[in-house]
């Protein structure tokens, strides 16, 4: 099975939270998420593995998206 290079990659879940759940918890969540969207999407065209960057993109907003509904319920 291959290694998880993008949802939840090894390297992003050391400790006892991931990355991501404790950027949330300080409120950072929006501005990182949208930050990290932009990175992988401005570069993408450049690397060799293209496409997992645009699935990188993809997924912070989609995380985003998933918080802002999360927020109108």
């Amino acid at each position: 099975m291959p290694k998880e290079e993008v949802d939840h990659p090894d390297h992003y879940n050391v400790g006892k939270i991931e990355t991501i759940d404790y950027i949330d918890s300080l409120g950072m969540t929006e501005g990182f998420c949208i930050g990290n969207a932009i990175k992988y999407l401005s570069r993408y065209k450049y690397k060799k593995n293209s496409l997992q960057d645009l699935k990188k993109a993809r997924w912070y907003i989609s995380f985003l998206i998933e918080k802002a509904e999360a927020d109108i319920r």
